[in-house]
């Protein structure tokens, strides 16, 4: 059974939650980011990615799919972003499956847009609700024990 690590936070305490989420990446590297459209799904993978050590700008790859970063320390962070994908084999095909098992941070935007690869219970699963103009209910999901 996932544990759940948290709930309710406001947009002031997002970079306390991007900190919980690099302590999380560091054992489960793949996480999929849900909400609907302006929940902050991107917000907060820019604020974690800053504290990964990316220093350029994040910004989300709607039309590429996947992004790289690169660390101040070199090493890659990737972000997907799946909202205009029309089959999840477009994601096999630009080779998702490496990215995932890579070891490398993985952030992924609608991850629900590619439910047959995506396994829920084997990553971070985030979940962004709206609940008011400045406050998000911001949920994180562990994977299921194995």
């Amino acid at each position: 059974m996932p544990r759940t690590l948290f709930t309710h936070t406001g947009l002031e305490d997002l970079v306390s939650v991007a900190r919980e989420l690099v302590a999380l990446l560091k054992l489960y590297p793949v996480a999929g980011f849900y909400g609907e459209l302006g929940a902050g799904k991107t917000t907060l993978i820019q604020e974690t990615a800053r504290l990964l050590g990316v220093e350029q700008p994040v910004t989300s790859p709607t039309f590429a799919l996947v992004n790289e970063y690169r660390t101040t320390t070199g090493y890659p962070v990737y972000h997907f972003d799946f909202y205009r994908i029309e089959d999840p084999q477009e994601a096999l095909d630009f080779g998702l499956e490496e990215y995932l098992d890579s070891g490398y941070p993985c952030l992924m935007e609608w991850p629900e847009r590619i439910a047959s690869l995506w396994l829920p219970g084997r990553y971070l699963e985030i979940f962004i609700e709206i609940e008011s103009a400045h406050f998000r209910s911001i949920r994180i999901q562990l994977p299921a024990d194995e």
